[in-house]
């Protein structure tokens, strides 16, 4: 029996649109092996979980360069919650004030990347995914 890829969805939230990066990391982690759902731009928390729960990902990857983030993370670790999807890996990338990352993570975020190599967030991703998928 073959192994079942990671399945990693990677998504805009709010009104944030450079979705380059988000693209960028798409393809990065299919070059890694793992399946990948892409959403579009404007994404609402509740879009994005109902699409975690509908696609059965391992991991909520939120690509956030508008600013928004501490505005609507809260609702999304919500949604994450009210969807039953909190053993699924959340991750953030972009660009954050420094002492943003640890408001993040008190959120419920569970790793936050700034302009880091792709080795870095894949490397994660596979160390952390199952046993958050497990706990």
């Amino acid at each position: 029996m073959a192994d079942i890829p990671i399945k990693v969805l990677i998504t805009k939230l709010g009104l944030d649109t450079p979705d380059r990066g988000a693209m960028v990391v798409a393809h990065a982690l299919r070059q890694a092996g793992m399946e990948v759902v892409l959403l579009d731009t404007f994404q609402t928390p509740e879009a994005i979980v109902d699409a975690a729960a509908q696609e059965d990902v391992d991991v909520i990857g939120v690509s956030c360069l508008s600013g928004e983030h501490l505005r609507l993370t809260p609702r999304l670790m919500q949604a994450i919650a009210d969807g039953g999807l909190t053993d699924r890996l959340v991750i953030y990338g972009g660009i954050f004030p420094r002492e943003d990352i640890a408001v993040l993570k008190e959120m419920g975020v569970d790793n936050v990347f700034m302009g880091s190599l792709s080795g870095e967030f894949i490397d994660y991703i596979e160390q952390n995914h199952a046993a958050k998928r497990s706990a």
